[in-house]
């Protein structure tokens, strides 16, 4: 004869607070993760100078 389980008893778990760390902690990972590449982003686009070369017709003088 099988034995019958409640109903409450027969699930896995409740979330609780350890699925509510988890969470947390990966939100708050995904927020260090986002934060590393806005730095490392802006530090890439900072060095690139913004005028590698002169215009042609101010860098040769004007004769006459």
């Amino acid at each position: 004869m099988p034995k019958i389980i409640p109903e409450n008893k027969a699930r896995q778990g409740r979330w609780g607070w350890h699925g509510l760390r988890i969470l947390i902690a990966a939100l708050l990972l995904a927020f260090i993760a986002w934060g590393i590449a806005e730095i490392y982003g802006e530090k890439i686009d900072n060095s690139a100078p913004a005028n590698q070369s002169a215009p042609a017709s101010q860098s040769q003088p004007a004769g006459g």
